[in-house]
């Protein structure tokens, strides 16, 4: 146990002290808890995603096959090969109940035209072009997943944090506390029966040569 003195004003203070610890703990339960109903929400947003993702992605390789197949590896390696474009992204940040949560979101939509992707548009097969749309739609849904997975990320860092804290005051701090409170009124205590007693002593002396004097 740490050292402490056993004293009126100390037991005060330590009784001050588990008042607010138990009531920081009581907002970090409150904290933790809206941050798990926010984790939940997120969570489900994140397995659409990846299920969308997955989606998307064997759509995509199922529609190059074909291309591959038909138009052959040349043809559809040559469209790749002219087309041009860039994915840009912006990086920005919100709170949610106090925590800092990067935002990520598209700079510019990976989704383009046939026109726009680079390549002559009568130079190549609508299958090719099927195919160049299906992967553009995979970059956008990587996009969304990585915000949202970064989101659910952070969240979950949070909670796991503002937990320690809780069974930290829980476990260790409030209970370290009161086994001091408990020490200090067991001393004060025991302070207190023995002044009692030696007053009780000095009385009977002081009765005892009462007597003597009147005898």
């Amino acid at each position: 146990m740490e050292e402490v003195r056993p004293t009126r004003s100390e037991l005060l203070e330590r009784k001050q002290q588990i008042t607010l610890a138990e009531q920081g703990m009581d907002l970090l339960k409150q904290k933790r808890d809206a941050l798990l109903i926010e984790f939940m929400s997120v969570m489900d947003e994140t397995l659409r995603l990846s299920s969308d993702l997955q989606r998307t992605t064997s759509e995509a390789q199922y529609s190059l096959a074909i291309a591959k197949s038909v138009d052959g590896v040349v043809s559809v390696r040559s469209a790749s090969f002219a087309t041009k474009g860039s994915v840009t992204i912006d990086m920005t940040g919100t709170k949610i109940m106090g925590v800092s949560v990067p935002v990520v979101t598209k700079g510019e939509s990976p989704l383009r035209s046939p026109f726009t992707r680079g390549y002559a548009i009568t130079g190549v097969s609508s299958r090719i072009d099927e195919t160049a749309d299906k992967f553009e739609r995979i970059l956008d849904v990587i996009i969304e997943y990585a915000d949202i997975e970064t989101r659910l990320k952070r969240l979950g860092e949070e909670i796991q944090k503002t937990n320690r804290r809780v069974n930290a005051l829980e476990q260790v701090t409030i209970p370290a506390l009161k086994e001091q409170v408990s020490y200090i009124r067991q001393t004060l205590d025991e302070r207190s029966r023995e002044d009692l007693f030696r007053l009780k002593k000095v009385k009977k002396k002081i009765e005892r040569r009462e007597a003597a004097k009147r005898g």
